[in-house]
């Protein structure tokens, strides 16, 4: 039986801010409560672009706040919780780049977290961070494993 002491880093976790979530419910109810009111003022068009956007902005929030956190790094590797569960990458079968694209006049920055098969991209919204900051992280611990 080995007793020696290992080095083990703690895990490094990303998802969006609290904050931002708790923002989508309430954003959430009072679309929802636009929605009711207009139904009393028989407003059939205003009923189904308010219960859209309900729907819309409630589906973004419970993915927020169930699918938490988002990454996850430690120096095993990086997981990444989905709808469909838990994702898991080891360093050496694993490629992590950022990638800027313009759209409507602005930049947009993704990190990408790319093995084999899989192909992960998260943003500033999903990682609660700046996706640079996440990468800067990542690469220490990549070399240190």
């Amino acid at each position: 039986m080995d007793n020696s002491p290992t080095e083990q880093a703690p895990e490094t976790r990303w998802s969006p801010k609290p904050a931002l979530v708790g923002l989508g419910w309430a954003v959430t109810v009072l679309v929802a409560v636009g929605a009711v009111l207009d139904g009393f003022s028989g407003d059939h068009g205003g009923i189904v672009l308010f219960s859209l956007a309900a729907l819309a902005v409630g589906a973004f929030t419970v993915h927020a706040t169930f699918v938490r956190p988002r990454l996850a790094a430690d120096l095993t590797g990086i997981s990444a919780r989905t709808l469909s569960g838990t994702v898991k990458l080891d360093w050496p079968s694993t490629r992590v780049r950022l990638r800027t694209t313009r759209r409507l006049g602005r930049d947009g920055i993704t990190l990408e977290v790319e093995a084999e098969d899989v192909l992960l991209i998260f943003g500033r919204l999903e990682l609660g961070e700046d996706p640079h900051d996440v990468l800067d992280v990542l690469s220490a611990l990549r070399a240190r494993s």
